[in-house]
């Protein structure tokens, strides 16, 4: 816990038993902010042109650092790293001794050493706060020394006016100057670089901490042009690699990131004082650079048996009683986030032995998957650990902070939320509830969505409108993750399309923003029988942040057909690569009997099943442009004697036993596409010529009305009015209200109980048109024609009734010839297939590592 960090971090974690990236290193006083985004494309960019040899000259860095500090090149020199040239000063200052405030970096002492020159400490005193006295400094210069100062200091934080240090050089012209402005880009002060400065003023310049890239060892001097010429004439060729050259090059031009980290450091640096200063025992020194000074003011307790406990906790600080000027009472702590340095506020607490108040919230176990793009089965594999992690007994909900899909649901309460995390709460065996996809979007035109907002709608935006004003409103998102993080043992979290959306990034609420927010590990899932899914996860980890990359814990094959000895190889080419493994290869899972999570699986063919063996009826379903809810067929792919197809063109049709009008986002937008294809024309012409029973749901039962009025613009522009297929004697006009409820119902001729919800803005009306569907309350729910061969019906779910579905089937069967099975054939449960769906995933995946990156083991 003293000397150079380098290395240190490894025998920390060492003697903690923990690995590396497991402590809490605050002995480091690095950029908490971490590298620039920039580097790592940077890097991976330019590699070719990056092991080459180096620039000798270093010219576009110094040309870099010139622009950047408004100094001449001429007076600038690059170093490997400032402690390089720090080595070099004393040997060709050509003077006879060093002066040195203390306590201070312990190398400016050994460059002085190593370079024969005896050291004179002047003590700064504790009583001022370390403040220099430069009068008293002043009295020890002869004009034969070297004064060798650091502003901020190491380890104090205390700056000195760059104005005060300019007169004092002035003042003794044969004193060789020496500042050391290693961590002066972390404060708004002024710098010696600002000023027009005396010939005998030196000043040094690390670009290694400030930008976090320690590894790289990038400094500078500043000097008159006597001084740069002997320093580069014993600075060894080629010190600065081509890597360190072009990084620093860049990153002196970075002003937005340097902006940012002044005002991080300010802010995290004023908690951190408060945070330290109000623990009974500890004294902080305010300093003005990332890392602070601390004073244990307790008898009997050591900083070294402090910084013990603290490291058993998990948490590194530096001890300092090796400056010159300390003792066994001083530590340094770096400043790091906000939850980190209150992380380091209960520990200090812990290890003194106060209470350190309420505790914090309970932190739920958490995972994240992240894809590499849609439809890559992320739904599908969170419902399968939902119900993996309730079977280990842990109180477990979903959670996706923003869905876009046309499949939606209404809560008991009325909310209307995205269909997929509806089915991810049944696998958790928890009532669905709005919080858990706090955000909904239904797309109803090619790039504009209805916004729905916990269960309610908000309005109608195109997605440059949402994407670029006030929404998505992310801290409803965090609300509701914070609320069910309060009420369960785990949740499992669904991020959508993919996190390496580099136009999409910064004002993403669901993927990379919402798990540093919960601060949640993430597992990255490819589909790998679309192809390109190693190349895939090496790509997305290239176009992450650092901070970004550190939550990626993993990755997950997807729908893998074939033997799991071949993808070995490419497993360890993604770790060699990334530095991640992959933790599973799912199968690919068919006949779950589990809703789709959006329209993609549903034209992709998953509903297109098989022609069964044996009797059976047709069904066939229309493929509208903007389909909803075509989840109430789901429960229809399970029965035995049912071909359920879809049907895009006049031509795919035939005729079938019955013909599904699904329901859609863009009503009168699907009507006009239907009557474009010539669809429209082929369906009335079924209705009346053939045997074809024509069903239409929600928006369905609107198109084959007589009329649809859209007054309000809600779904195409404002007051346009259409007419319908006419197959129903009916007429709908779309109103402001969106209607939003749970449904208990019968249905009429079969006097079968029904249940499901309504979610739709239309208001239906015909007054010649008989009852088919009635709600408890009394209120008619659907309509049909006498002969019961055209009908439609605002109930969602209307077949997952398994008494209705059998009896509708068996209606199909006797129209076509044949005879009615007459009994239930297939039990709408999902709870077998939630288990089998579950003992799949867990045979592919690696649970116990998965378990432990959760913290559950």
């Amino acid at each position: 816990m003293t000397g150079r960090h380098g290395g240190n971090i490894a025998r920390l974690a060492a003697a903690a038993g923990r690995p590396a990236g497991e402590l809490l290193d605050f002995s480091a006083n690095l950029n908490p902010l971490g590298p620039p985004e920039w580097l790592r494309p940077l890097v991976s960019s330019r590699l070719s042109d990056l092991v080459h040899y180096p620039d000798p000259e270093n010219s576009a860095v110094t040309a870099a650092f010139s622009g950047a500090f408004g100094v001449p090149e001429e007076d600038v020199l690059m170093g490997n790293g400032s402690t390089e040239i720090l080595y070099l000063l004393p040997s060709v200052l050509e003077k006879r001794r060093a002066v040195i405030p203390v306590p201070a970096y312990v190398d400016y002492a050994v460059a002085a050493d190593l370079a024969g020159l005896p050291v004179e400490a002047i003590p700064l005193q504790e009583a001022r706060g370390f403040v220099p006295d430069l009068a008293v400094i002043e009295k020890t210069l002869k004009g034969d020394e070297i004064l060798l100062i650091g502003t901020p200091n190491n380890p104090t934080g205390v700056s000195v006016p760059a104005a005060d240090l300019k007169a004092l050089a002035l003042r003794h012209p044969d004193t060789a100057v020496v500042v050391d402005e290693a961590f002066a880009d972390f404060t708004d002060e002024e710098s010696l670089l600002d000023l027009e400065r005396p010939s005998n003023v030196i000043v040094l310049r690390s670009l290694t901490k400030f930008y976090a890239i320690p590894g790289l060892r990038l400094g500078a001097v500043v000097a008159s042009p006597e001084v740069i010429g002997r320093l580069r004439r014993r600075i060894p060729p080629w010190s600065v690699n081509s890597l360190a050259q072009a990084v620093g090059a860049a990153a002196l031009g970075d002003r937005a990131y340097a902006e940012e980290t002044r005002r991080f450091v300010r802010k995290r640096r004023e908690e951190l004082v408060a945070e330290i200063g109000a623990i009974p025992g500890l004294f902080v020194y305010p300093g003005k650079a990332n890392f602070l000074l601390v004073r244990i003011d307790r008898k009997g307790l050591t900083a070294s048996e402090l910084a013990q406990l603290c490291l058993d906790d998990g948490i590194a600080v530096r001890v300092c009683h090796n400056f010159a000027g300390l003792d066994g009472r001083f530590f340094r702590i770096a400043v790091r986030t906000a939850d980190e340095n209150a992380r380091l506020g209960r520990s200090l607490r812990k290890a003194l032995g106060i209470p350190a108040g309420p505790p914090p919230r309970r932190r739920p176990a958490l995972i994240m998957l992240q894809g590499t793009g849609s439809n890559a089965g992320k739904s599908i594999l969170t419902a399968g650990l939902c119900r993996i992690l309730l079977q280990e007994g842990l109180r477990v909900a979903p959670f996706k902070a923003q869905n876009m899909s046309l499949n939606s649901y209404v809560t008991r309460d009325g909310g209307e939320m995205g269909r997929a995390q509806v089915v991810q709460a049944q696998a958790c065996r928890i009532d669905p509830d709005v919080r858990m996809n706090p955000v909904l979007l239904k797309p109803n035109s090619d790039t504009g969505s209805q916004v729905i907002v916990l269960g309610k709608p908000v309005g109608n935006m195109d997605f440059w409108e949402y994407s670029r004003g006030n929404a998505p409103p992310f801290a409803t998102a965090k609300e509701a993750f914070d609320a069910l993080s309060a009420e369960y043992d785990a949740i499992v979290m669904e991020g959508a399309g993919s996190p390496g959306e580099v136009n999409l990034k910064k004002r993403d609420i669901v993927n990379m923003n919402m798990a540093l927010y919960a601060k949640a590990p993430v597992l990255i899932v490819g589909d790998i029988d679309r192809g390109g899914v190693y190349a895939s996860f090496v790509g997305h980890m290239e176009v992450l942040s650092e901070r970004e990359r550190a939550l990626v814990k993993g990755f997950i094959v997807n729908r893998f057909r074939g033997q799991e000895a071949f993808l070995a190889e490419a497993h360890d080419y993604v770790l060699s690569h990334t530095g991640r493994p992959v933790l599973g290869v799912v199968p690919f899972l068919r006949d779950l009997g589990l809703p789709e999570e959006d329209s993609v699986s549903f034209r992709d063919g998953l509903i297109d099943g098989r022609r069964p063996e044996g009797d059976h009826v047709d069904i066939a379903v229309v493929d509208l442009p903007h389909i909803s809810n075509f989840t109430d067929l789901d429960s229809l792919r399970i029965e035995p004697d049912v071909r359920l197809r879809v049907v895009r063109n006049p031509a795919e049709m035939g005729e079938p036993d019955a013909l599904i009008l699904p329901g859609s986002k863009n009503v009168i937008g699907d009507l006009v596409a239907l009557e474009e294809s010539g669809m429209a024309a082929r369906i009335v012409a079924l209705a009346r010529e053939s045997r074809t029973e024509i069903i239409g749901i929600c928006g369905g039962l609107q198109i084959l009305g007589r009329r649809i009025a859209d007054p309000f613009g809600i779904e195409s522009e404002a007051g346009r009015s259409v007419e319908g297929l006419g197959l129903l004697p009916v007429q709908t006009e779309l109103a402001r209200e969106k209607t939003l409820m749970r449904v208990s119902a019968r249905h009429l001729p079969s006097g079968c109980a029904l249940y499901g919800y309504e979610i739709h803005h239309g208001r239906t009306e015909g007054g010649d048109a008989p009852p088919l569907i009635r709600r408890d309350d009394g209120e008619a729910l659907g309509t049909g024609i006498p002969d019961g061969r055209a009908w439609g019906t605002y109930l969602h779910g209307i077949f997952d009734a398994d008494p209705f579905r059998r009896w509708f089937i068996d209606r199909l069967r006797e129209r076509r010839g044949l005879s009615p099975l007459g009994r239930i054939a297939a039990n709408y449960d999902l709870e077998p297939a939630f288990d089998r769906l579950a003992a799949a995933v867990r045979k592919g995946l690696q649970m116990d590592a998965i378990y432990r990156i959760m913290g559950i083991r």
